[in-house]
């Protein structure tokens, strides 16, 4: 296993200088950000102009990484693909397949994004429409040699407040996903955050799942037991900060070192990939790569 980490925390730092960052402290490797040039999002960058990328595009990528030493673990873009507005949703689906197109033109075997969800329809409504969206979108992935990894997010308040805005966050549900779409590339960008603050044992999850682990997020997060107690399983209604928060890896609760070593006995040897979405290191650049930094430090002792 090696370390790397999600570039989208940097939206406003170059490619050039993310890679000599991660060349300059000990990273192994990038989740390249792969938004659209123009995005509004939060946690989203664009690393890589997909949309007009070329093959000339992908020697220059592969040649500064090669220099550095450096992997690229996936390509990234966490979108809404089953959006209930059929102009925007086409839109999304359109970037993916972008997305997609760009990973086959460097060798990158992984693209990740999210399910997303129609709003206006249940979880179980959505169903259909997401077979017949990612039916598409896994069998070309999977024609060009690349995984399709969709990370376990709840996205709650996303779309709308209180409800999920995905419908890939818990092992129920990624059961009936791999039921309608089984293709082997199709799989999970597998973060135990998620499931930790949601009260399911991620640590189970390792070995049940592993046919469709190929990418890991490392990160951690607190949940505030008082917290939790005066407002319950449903959060704050009112407040914008509520029983839970994420954390850079070894500031939480969340037991990476227990994930890893389950990781290890099913013959993972892939990317342990510092997602950064902590809010203590967040105010400046200089924050956010001391988080990254912090991170790094505290995984350093287990990822081997």
């Amino acid at each position: 296993m090696y370390i790397g980490f999600l570039t989208a925390c940097l939206p406003g730092v170059s490619l050039e200088k993310k890679i000599a960052f991660a060349k300059d402290n000990g990273f192994k490797a990038l989740e390249l950000a792969c938004w659209p040039r123009s995005n509004t999002r939060d946690y989203a960058a664009a690393d890589l102009d997909v949309k007009n990328f070329t093959a000339d595009d992908a020697a220059e990528v592969n040649k500064a990484f090669a220099e550095a030493g450096l992997k690229i673990s996936s390509l990234a873009y966490y979108d809404n693909n089953l959006h209930h507005d059929p102009v925007q949703r086409a839109a999304i689906n359109a970037h993916t397949y972008k997305v997609i197109d760009a990973a086959a033109l460097l060798g990158v075997d992984m693209v990740g994004t999210f399910i997303g969800r129609n709003i206006d329809k249940s979880i179980a409504d959505n169903m259909d429409e997401f077979e017949e969206v990612f039916t598409k979108i896994v069998g070309y992935a999977e024609e060009r040699g690349i995984k399709i990894i969709i990370e376990n997010c709840p996205m709650i308040g996303w779309q709308r407040a209180g409800e999920p805005g995905t419908i890939s966050f818990t092992p129920e549900l990624w059961d009936e996903l791999f039921r309608r779409v089984p293709n082997s590339n199709f799989g999970l960008n597998f973060d135990p955050s998620h499931l930790f603050h949601m009260l399911i044992d991620y640590l189970p999850l390792v070995k049940q799942y592993k046919d469709r682990i190929f990418h890991v997020h490392a990160k951690d997060a607190e949940i505030f037991e008082d917290e939790l107690h005066y407002y319950g399983v449903y959060n704050t209604q009112l407040r914008k900060e509520g029983w839970w928060r994420f954390r850079m890896p070894g500031s939480g609760q969340v037991d990476l070192k227990g994930m890893v070593q389950e990781l290890e006995a099913i013959g993972y040897d892939g990317v342990v990939s510092i997602e950064h979405e902590d809010p203590l290191y967040e105010e400046s650049e200089e924050k956010i790569y001391e988080g990254l930094l912090l991170g790094l430090e505290y995984l350093q002792d287990f990822v081997k």
